[in-house]
C-alpha cells in the first residue's frame, strides 16, 4: 500500500476571505485581527486507490497529533483490506514534525507499525521537494473547493471538507480536539528500537534505508524495488 501524508495551513474560523469567489454574501475580513479558533488539516491518500482521510486538529500541529491520525486512518479501513496489506509505503515531507530523525515521531511511529502489525517505509522527501508529495493535490482541490466560503464555524468547515471529492470520492472526514504539548523529545536509550543493520534480527528494527530520503519500520526490511501491497 502506498500513502501520502500531510499538513496543510492551518485554517481560520471566522468571516475571513479566503481570496475566492461567491454569489451570496461577499463580505468578509481581509485580516486576521486576533482569530480565536483555528484548525490545522492532516491528511492520508492512499495512492493506489484514492481513498482520502481528513483530520482537523484544534491544537498544536505535533508529531503526536500526526501519528494519532494515522490511528484514525487506520481505524477506518476495512477488514479485508487490512489483510490484504503485508506493507506500507509512507511518503512525507522531511517537515519538523514528520521527519524520520524526530525522536518522538519514530517513537510513535513504530509502536503504529507495531499495532497495525506491518512493515512501514518512511520516505522523506529533501528539503524543497514537498510540492511533490501526492497529498499536496488533494489540498490544491480543497482549497478550490472551498476558497469562495466563509468558514464561519467549526461545523461549516467540516461540512465543506466533506463535499469534496478527490477522483470522484468523498474523504473521511474527521475532527479531532486533543491538546498536543510541543517539543516532546525521547531520549536514545528510551527509544523502542535502535538504528540497525538491514541483517538485524531485532523484533523491530529501524534502519536507514538504501534509499538517501528513507526509514525501515518493520521486523525484515524489502527492497526498494519491492512493490508495496
Amino acid at each position: 500500500m502506498r500513502l501520502s501524508l500531510d499538513c496543510k495551513a492551518t485554517v481560520n474560523i471566522g468571516d475571513y476571505s479566503r481570496g475566492g469567489k461567491t454569489r451570496g454574501d461577499d463580505r468578509a475580513a481581509d485580516h486576521d485581527m486576533g482569530c480565536e479558533e483555528k484548525h490545522t488539516p492532516f491528511g492520508v491518500v492512499n495512492e493506489d486507490s484514492g481513498s482520502l482521510h481528513l483530520s482537523f486538529g484544534s491544537s498544536a500541529k505535533t508529531s503526536d497529533f500526526i501519528i494519532d491520525s494515522l490511528y484514525a486512518w487506520g481505524e477506518c479501513q476495512a477488514p479485508e483490506e487490512r489483510a490484504r496489506v503485508t506493507h506500507i509505503q509512507l511518503k512525507a515531507d522531511n517537515g519538523p514534525e514528520s521527519k524520520g530523525r524526530r525522536t518522538q515521531f519514530l517513537k510513535r511511529m513504530v509502536e503504529f507499525a507495531d499495532h497495525i502489525g506491518k512493515s512501514i517505509r518512511l520516505l522523506d522527501y529533501p528539503p524543497y521537494h514537498s510540492r511533490y508529495d501526492p497529498v499536496e493535490r488533494c489540498w490544491g482541490i480543497l482549497e478550490k473547493h472551498w476558497n469562495g466560503a466563509k468558514l464561519t464555524d467549526t461545523r461549516t468547515m467540516l461540512e465543506w471538507a466533506k463535499r469534496m471529492t478527490w477522483k470522484g470520492v468523498h474523504p473521511v472526514v474527521e475532527l479531532n480536539r486533543t491538546v498536543y504539548e510541543k517539543g516532546i523529545t525521547v531520549a536514545k536509550d528510551a527509544m523502542p528500537c535502535k538504528l540497525s543493520s538491514p541483517g538485524s534480527n531485532a523484533k523491530t528494527a529501524c534502519h536507514a534505508s538504501s534509499m538517501p530520503w528513507g526509514v525501515f519500520l518493520g521486523s525484515s526490511p524489502f527492497g526498494c524495488s519491492g512493490t508495496p501491497g
